[in-house]
C-alpha cells in the first residue's frame, strides 16, 4: 500500500501524539495532524498527568482523579461501534463512525496510565508536567488548539465553517486543520506545515469573497453514496475483497486549498457536509443524516458553527497521539477509513520524504500484526479488520517533536516475515527508526504476494546518511527487481490518498522505499490511474 496518500490531521492531548494521513487533535507531543498527543509518562518516570481532561478553553489541561479514569476506562469498554457501523464482515452497507479511541482491552485503549500509578501518593500530589513548560517534553500537548477535545469520549468539536462553489448558491461546510503560514497557524489554532507549501497540483484553490467567505473554483463531495467493506478470508483479511467509499469527491477535491487572495496560503480544509441550508444538516445531538455529512462526524450545528468528530489512536516516536482521518487518494483507502475519496490529492508527489519540494511526511502501517484488543501488543490491518478498532499505526515526525511534519502521509505498507513469526517476535511497533533498523535486521519487510484479492509487494529498505549512501536490505533486493503497476499512499490531515503510478515502473514511495502492485486483483477492484 505504500506510495498511497492520506490526510491527517493531529490533535494531541494527554498522550504524546493516515492509518491514512489524517486531521490530529493530539494529546501530549504533537504529531501530524494530531489532536492530542500525550508520551508515555507512566515508562519514563516523569511526573505526567497522562489523563489529562480538556476544560474551557481548548488549551486548558487538567489532571483527572484515579477514580474518574477508572470510569472512564470502564465505560469505554462497553463501547462499541453502532448497528451498521465499523468494519462490515459481508457486502452490507456500513456508515457512520468506526470504533474510537477507547477499547475493551490493552490493545484497542493507548490511554496513559495516571503518573501516581505505584505510588502511595494521590494525582493531587504530584507536580506539573514538563510539557506544560515546553511543549517538546513529556506530557500532554493539545496541537490543534482551534478545537475542544473531550478526553473522556475520545473527540474533538471543531469551528465549522461555510463557504460556497464558484456559481452555486449550496453552501459548502468544511473544517481546519493544518496551514502553511506560521502566523496563522499561531492566530486561528492550528498545526502549521512548512510541506503544505510543496504540495502541487494536488491542491484546489479559492477566493474570499466580501463578506469573508471562500468561494471554492472546484471541487464538492457527494455524501450519498453508502460505504462498503468486505475483509478477506479469516487468515488474511487484508486485503479486502471490497471497499467502497461512503463519501466521493468529484475529480477537482482535495481537502487541501490555496486562498489566492489570501496571501497563497494553503489550508487543510476538508468538506465534512453538504446541504442547501443549515436546516438540512442539523444534528446537534447525534443521530446524523450521512447522505449528507462525512461519516466520521458525531454530531453537527451549523447554527453554533461546531462540529464533533470520531478521533483515532496512534503512535509518534513512541508515544501515543491521537488524529482525526478524513481523505483519501484511492477509494480502496477511503472505504477502508471511513474517509472521503478525494481524488485530487493523487497528484501530490510522494517517495520523496524530507527531500527539497517533498509535501509529504511517512507513516507506516502493519498488514499482519497481532490481533485481539486484548493484547497489548495488538496492532495492524488484519485485527482492525478482525475487531473493528482501528489499526494503531505509526507515525514519522509530528509538531514538538519533529520539523518536518506534514498532514498528508505517505503510507509504508510491511509484514513480518514467516521467521519472525515463527520465534514470537511480532510486537507493537511505536517508533519510525525502531521500524526501519527491522527492516535491515529482516525482521519485517514489504507485503508479499497473495493468491487472493489485492495483494501488494513493498520491498522496503532504510536511507541512512552515511556517506550519502541508500543501504538496501539485501533479502529485499530480489523483490525490487520485479516489474509491476505501483501506487502510492499519500496520507494528509484529514485526508488519505492513494495512487497508482506507471506500470512496470518501481516508484520510490519514501526515502529508501519502493513499491510494486502484484497480481491477483478482481476485477473492478483497481484503483483508478493515477499520476505518479
Amino acid at each position: 500500500m505504500s506510495g498511497r496518500l492520506r490526510g491527517l490531521s493531529l490533535i494531541g492531548v494527554a498522550v504524546s501524539a493516515v492509518w491514512p494521513a489524517l486531521s490530529v487533535a493530539q494529546l501530549g507531543n504533537n504529531a501530524g495532524t494530531d489532536v492530542l498527543q500525550t508520551p508515555a509518562a507512566a515508562q519514563t518516570g516523569s511526573q505526567v498527568a497522562p489523563g489529562a481532561a480538556v476544560t474551557g478553553t481548548p488549551s486548558a489541561v487538567t489532571p483527572r482523579s484515579e477514580a474518574s479514569l477508572a470510569a472512564m476506562k470502564s465505560q469505554s469498554a462497553a463501547v462499541r461501534p453502532r448497528q451498521g457501523q465499523g468494519v462490515a464482515t459481508a457486502a452490507a452497507p456500513s456508515n457512520g463512525p468506526q470504533a474510537g479511541v477507547f477499547g475493551p482491552g490493552p490493545g484497542c485503549d493507548l490511554f496513559p496510565a495516571p503518573s501516581s500509578t505505584g505510588t502511595n501518593e494521590p494525582l493531587s500530589y504530584f507536580g506539573p508536567p514538563p510539557s506544560s513548560s515546553n511543549p517538546s517534553l513529556v506530557g500532554p500537548v493539545q496541537l490543534l488548539k482551534s478545537g475542544v477535545v473531550d478526553v473522556q469520549k475520545g473527540t474533538v468539536t471543531l469551528p465549522l465553517y461555510k463557504g460556497y462553489l464558484r456559481n452555486s448558491k449550496t453552501p459548502i461546510w468544511y473544517i481546519l486543520t493544518d496551514t502553511s503560514d506560521p502566523d496563522v497557524a499561531t492566530e486561528l489554532g492550528l498545526n502549521v506545515s512548512a510541506k503544505l507549501k510543496f504540495v502541487g497540483p494536488g491542491v484546489r484553490t479559492a477566493n474570499f469573497n466580501s463578506k469573508g467567505e471562500l468561494i471554492f473554483n472546484g471541487g464538492t463531495v457527494d455524501f450519498r453514496p453508502n460505504r462498503v467493506l468486505v475483509p478477506g478470508p479469516a487468515d488474511n483479511p487484508f486485503p479486502p475483497l471490497v471497499s467502497k467509499a461512503g463519501s466521493v469527491g468529484d475529480r477537482n477535491y482535495s481537502p487541501l486549498v490555496r486562498v489566492v487572495n489570501g496571501g497563497g496560503i494553503i489550508y487543510n480544509a476538508s468538506i465534512v457536509a453538504t446541504g442547501p441550508d443549515e436546516a438540512s444538516i442539523d444534528f446537534p445531538d447525534g443521530n446524523v443524516d450521512y447522505s449528507k455529512v462525512h461519516d466520521e462526524v458525531l454530531a453537527i450545528d451549523p447554527y453554533k458553527q461546531v462540529v464533533t468528530l470520531q478521533l483515532v489512536n496512534g503512535f509518534s516516536f513512541g508515544r501515543p497521539l491521537w488524529y482525526l482521518s478524513l481523505d483519501a487518494s484511492t477509494e480502496l483507502v477511503a472505504g477502508i477509513e471511513s474517509n472521503t475519496y478525494a481524488p485530487l490529492m493523487a497528484k501530490v508527489h510522494t517517495g520523496n520524504d524530507d527531500t527539497f519540494g517533498s509535501g509529504v511526511e511517512r507513516i507506516f502501517i502493519s498488514t499482519n500484526g497481532v490481533r485481539g484488543c486484548d493484547n497489548p501488543r495488538r496492532q495492524g490491518l488484519a485485527a482492525a479488520f478482525a475487531d473493528g478498532h482501528r489499526p494503531n499505526n505509526t507515525f514519522g515526525g509530528i509538531p514538538t517533536l519533529a520539523t518536518d511534519y506534514s498532514p498528508l502521509w505517505n503510507g509504508q505498507l510491511y509484514e513480518w516475515t514467516p521467521d519472525s513469526v515463527s520465534k514470537g517476535y511480532v510486537q507493537q511497533l511505536r517508533e519510525e527508526f525502531q521500524l526501519l533498523t527491522y527492516v535491515q535486521d529482516g525482521l519485517i519487510t514489504g507485503p508479499r504476494a497473495s493468491s487472493s484479492a489485492i495483494a501488494f509487494s513493498a520491498s522496503t529498505a532504510p536511507r541512512y546518511n552515511v556517506s550519502s549512501s541508500v543501504v538496501w536490505n539485501a533479502g529485499l533486493k530480489r523483490v525490487a527487481r520485479r516489474s509491476h503497476p505501483s501506487f502510492c499512499l499519500l496520507v494528509s490531515d484529514d485526508s488519505v490518498v492513494i495512487f497508482e503510478g506507471r506500470a512496470h515502473t518501481p516508484v520510490v514511495l519514501e526515502t529508501g522505499f519502493r513499491g510494486f502492485f502484484e497480481q491477483g486483483i478482481p476485477q473492478g477492484l483497481k484503483p483508478p490511474r493515477g499520476k505518479a
